[in-house]
């Protein structure tokens, strides 16, 4: 066996195997062995869960490019270095995806979109507020609000309300507006002096 090739491969086959496997195995004996001398190297290598996965790569890739190499003593180094290059291309791989300093998600759940439910109820005290004071007012602001809430413009409301020109809506507006300030303690958030 050349000397630079032994240092290629990992697992040294005692010549004993070498001459047992080939006669007496064939090519299959010769794959169900590399296949465990890949699995465990892969596994030692950091590759976990994924030796599996790796040595069966490998293994496709001499099946289609190397079917003509029947020997071990070819087919260990060269499995080998090819399982080097695939170990790299998984680890580069894990990098560009962030997968060694991801987190599992059972352990830190991702943060809610909900919002807390101090925001939620703040949001509920303004609008039952909003509720009240628009139902204390009189009949044209109410139904200036009603239509603005239903999304018409400014001139659809002129037309709807039956208003003699838009300056008057926009009157309107302000001074209902003003009102329904007033009412609130004069803040439209929670801040002002109730």
């Amino acid at each position: 066996m050349d000397p630079e090739l032994e240092m290629t491969s990992p697992l040294p086959i005692p010549a004993r195997e070498a001459a047992q496997a080939q006669p007496a195995g064939g090519q299959e004996e010769i794959l169900s062995r590399l296949r465990e001398r890949i699995v465990a190297f892969a596994a030692s290598r950091y590759a976990g869960a994924h030796a599996e996965d790796l040595a069966q790569e490998v293994l496709v890739l001499l099946h289609e490019k190397y079917g003509h190499l029947d020997r071990i003593e070819d087919l260990l180094p060269l499995a080998f270095q090819i399982l080097r290059f695939k170990l790299a291309a998984y680890r580069r791989k894990a990098a560009r995806r962030g997968e060694y300093d991801a987190v599992d998600v059972d352990l830190f759940p991702p943060a809610s979109d909900a919002p807390d439910p101090a925001t939620v109820l703040e949001r509920k005290e303004l609008l039952a507020k909003l509720m009240g004071g628009i139902a204390r007012m009189g009949d044209r602001c109410r139904e200036l609000f009603r239509l603005k809430l239903l999304g018409h413009s400014f001139p659809e409301i002129q037309s709807l309300m039956q208003a003699a020109s838009l300056n008057t809506i926009y009157t309107w507006d302000h001074r209902c507006r003003k009102q329904l300030l007033e009412t609130l303690g004069g803040a439209w958030e929670g801040r002002g002096v109730t």
